[in-house]
């Protein structure tokens, strides 16, 4: 599958931050039992949840653990994209040869063609911003005999809700997940492994900081190492402490 590793897809944050690891989580275990499942299947899922809640990050590990035997393809959408727009970023996604038909029932040959070819996966990323038309779409490819599809569809709650919204989709969704904060509990389990700043830490200062800033959010703990090694090094101090983590705060508010 084309796209940024885990790391990567964490570095592409306003604040980067090296070293960080994946985490299993209890949601990422559930989302790996959940995509193989619906992939087996070539069944629609939907996963969604807050920003920052680490979708993207569980479903990229989960599909690349899939990989090479599964054919994995990955769309991103912007912007409530039209049925038209759907059409051509699957057309770059399965990179097919040559220009893009200009008629309607020729895009549609086209892509059911292609996808018929071999069975396949497609992550359709910030799926937030599809709406009703473009969601049908998806449907309308998946609904054809000869494809071989499965389609995993992740986003904040707005796919959800447009989701839920449309019968016809709805009813052909496999399996929902929904990703939710950290709780306290998985907080003192996870940040240790997250990054090293975190793994000899004091629980009360991790507790702190949570409480404080990062909220069960892995964004915005990623956002708050970055500072966090920042005033380490900056001070020289080996630990991470309370007074540290308030100046690490202030960059935050």
């Amino acid at each position: 599958m084309s796209g940024r590793t885990p790391l990567e897809a964490w570095q592409a944050d306003p604040t980067p931050v090296t070293d960080i690891a994946v985490v299993t989580t209890r949601a990422l275990l559930t989302a790996r039992e959940n995509i193989a499942d619906t992939v087996a299947a070539r069944a629609m899922m939907c996963i969604h949840g807050g920003a920052g809640f680490g979708k993207t990050l569980a479903v990229n590990t989960c599909l690349r653990a899939l990989e090479p035997g599964e054919d994995v393809r990955r769309v991103t959408f912007r912007a409530w994209p039209t049925a038209r727009a759907v059409c051509y970023e699957l057309f770059t996604a399965l990179d097919l040869a040559g220009e893009p038909p200009r008629h309607p029932s020729e895009f549609d040959r086209l892509l059911k063609t292609a996808l018929a070819e071999r069975p396949r996966t497609f992550l359709v990323d910030e799926a937030q911003w599809l709406n009703g038309e473009a969601f049908e779409y998806f449907r309308y490819l998946w609904d054809e005999p000869a494809t071989q599809l499965a389609i995993i569809f992740v986003g904040e709650e707005g796919c959800h809700t447009v989701l839920r919204r449309e019968p016809m989709l709805s009813s052909r969704i496999f399996i929902w997940q929904h990703f939710t904060r950290l709780t306290p509990g998985e907080v003192l389990e996870a940040i240790p492994l997250f990054h090293p700043v975190w793994a000899d830490a004091d629980p009360d200062d991790i507790a702190f900081a949570d409480q404080h800033a990062a909220h069960g959010n892995f964004r915005a703990w990623a956002q708050l190492t970055a500072h966090t090694r920042t005033a380490l090094a900056r001070t020289g101090r080996s630990r991470v402490d309370q007074e540290l983590l308030r100046w690490a705060f202030s960059r935050l508010a």
